[in-house]
């Protein structure tokens, strides 16, 4: 990384396994390092996995416990590396890279989102240690922006958390539908592919979802250990099959050759960066195990390293995946115009000249796609009851409750599963659906990170205190926040642009239109009604002074 010499490597890694002896904590006014139990009055499943520093972090920012502690290390990696799922969204995602770039764009595109994201994954691990908490970014605006506008940017980066991660689901469950799609496409020629059909089935999806999440949540952190382990040995046949039996490309073609497969942008450049935006979105997930901090015993040491460390871990099975996809692809107009929709059933077909193994893989991924939307379902509700429970949302009362015996925010379950219906109803007029929703969640998502490591990076440079953690940055704090910032405006700006250049109602990215709708629904909210009730998560925090 630019800034960093060799010398300082050792400490960069260390960085993953936690804060080191020498870094400096910053007290905070008002701190209490004992954890008080007096007055907490939590149910017996509650108080177990419940540590002195949960009590403690919980305290200080003034919450109740409400959830069960079932997450440790091991399982909130696999949450965090299950909600990331790279390997299987490079897969399933690729077409906008394909088209406007080709084979090298997609490939150069994921090497500077990987680099890029990595800075925000650092920022955000950083402030998670400071507060564990559910709310997540929009929390941390509210404790580290300066005291005039932490209101007002506290309220609009939670709306766009909320609305970026409800986008993440919609887009899941539109993958898994639009996929089965596919499949009955490859095995039935005569079938033609409606937008409707389409719709039905990522409804029907979207219905089935949310049953686990709410009747079996307590058996959450297992099925995310079940998850990697899948996770890691479905790679491999996948990987192998194609590497066994597909046609290769030559080197050159994969690394050095940007090709324009149909955008019919006039430059090179504009195309490679206008077909980035599948990349950016690739990289994006780390920080939703931020929004199940509640549910993780130990959560401001446990929740930074498995942010860190899913990131790592999936890094290697992210470029395996994507330079064998782009070695095997074969003919990639072909493959962009396969039947299915998707040019990674159209190499699976062509690698083992079956419809049946075609069908077999596919399902594979289809079953993976599955546990990736039930665990951004989880991460998505726990946000909303956040926001919700700081009077951030409407129906605060009844969006911000947690089932006393489920111990699932189930009304914040619902109600994203209604925004996520609604929103895939785009694909109905629009064959741009995957379009919208792939640039509306890195648009509201690369806009929280601006606004909530704007903050504290401004905190730094005037040199104000921070809330003691346990895991650290240190003195690599400032430069880290700055990089992060810098990738954090590059992909808030091109996820802006249409993938073609001739726009017109069919492909044009509907995302920035929703993004400004999103904008002046919520300042009008805010203005009329919300700034009248809604204080900000820092009025609860121990040491807070009303300014």
């Amino acid at each position: 990384m630019a800034g960093f010499t060799a010398a300082d490597s050792h400490e960069m890694m260390a960085l993953a396994n936690g804060p080191r002896s020498d870094l400096k904590q910053r007290p905070k006014a008002g701190w209490d390092p004992e954890p008080r139990v007096s007055g907490e009055s939590l149910d017996e499943d509650l108080l177990d996995r419940y540590t002195s520093n949960d009590r403690r972090d919980m305290r200080r920012m003034g919450k109740k416990q409400e959830f069960r502690r079932n997450f440790r290390l091991i399982s909130t990696i696999g949450f965090t590396t299950c909600v990331m799922g790279t390997w299987e969204i490079i897969l399933v995602s690729n077409t906008p890279g394909l088209k406007a770039g080709g084979l090298s764009g997609l490939f150069w595109s994921l090497c500077w989102a990987y680099v890029g994201q990595f800075f925000i994954v650092l920022s955000l691990a950083d402030m998670a240690s400071m507060a564990p908490t559910a709310g997540g970014l929009y929390h941390w605006v509210s404790e580290f922006a300066p005291p005039q506008w932490q209101k007002l940017l506290s309220y609009l980066s939670g709306w766009l958390s909320a609305v970026s991660w409800q986008s993440i689901v919609a887009l899941d469950a539109f993958l898994i539908g639009s996929i089965i799609q596919g499949l009955i496409s490859l095995n039935d020629s005569s079938y033609v592919a409606e937008r409707l059909q389409g719709t039905l089935l990522v409804s029907i999806v979207i219905i089935c979802i949310p049953l686990f999440n709410v009747f079996a949540a307590k058996h959450l952190p297992l099925a995310e250990g079940m998850f990697v382990t899948v996770h890691i040995f479905a790679f491999f046949p996948v990987v192998i099959t194609m590497l066994v039996l597909a046609p290769k490309q030559a080197p050159r073609d994969v690394f050095a050759n940007f090709t324009d497969n149909g955008s019919g942008w006039p430059s090179i450049f504009m195309t490679v960066m206008v077909g980035q935006v599948s990349s950016l979105f690739v990289v994006l997930g780390s920080d939703s195990v931020v929004h199940m901090s509640e549910e993780i015993k130990d959560a401001s040491i446990i929740v930074p390293k498995s942010m860190v460390w899913s990131f790592l871990i999936n890094l290697p099975f992210s470029f395996g995946l994507l330079l064998t996809f782009l070695f095997c692809i074969g003919d990639t107009a072909s493959a962009i115009e396969h039947p299915s929709g998707y040019p990674f059933i159209y190499v699976f077909e062509v690698a083992t000249g079956s419809k049946s193994a075609t069908t077999g893989l596919t399902i594979v991924v289809l079953a993976l796609l599955i546990m990736i939307t039930i665990s951004s379902l989880a991460s998505t509700s726990r946000q909303t009851f956040a926001f919700a429970r700081d009077n951030g949302l409407p129906f605060s009362n009844w969006l911000g409750v947690v089932h006393p015996t489920w111990h699932v925010p189930v009304n914040a379950v619902l109600v994203t599963c209604i925004f996520s219906m609604a929103l895939t109803l785009i694909n109905i007029g629009s064959t741009t659906t995957f379009n919208a929703m792939l640039s509306l969640s890195t648009i509201a998502l690369m806009a929280t990170y601006l606004i909530t490591i704007g903050c504290i990076t401004l905190r730094r440079i005037r040199g104000e205190p921070l809330p003691s953690s346990r895991w650290s940055l240190g003195r690599y704090g400032l430069p880290i926040n700055v990089a992060a910032l810098v990738y954090s405006c590059w992909a808030f700006f091109w996820s802006f642009w249409p993938n073609d250049y001739n726009v017109n109602a069919e492909n044009f990215n509907w995302a920035c239109v929703l993004f400004v709708g999103l904008m002046i629904m919520s300042g009008c909210l805010y203005f009329f009604h919300a700034r009248h009730i809604y204080e900000g998560p820092v009025v609860k925090t121990e040491g807070h002074k009303s300014n």
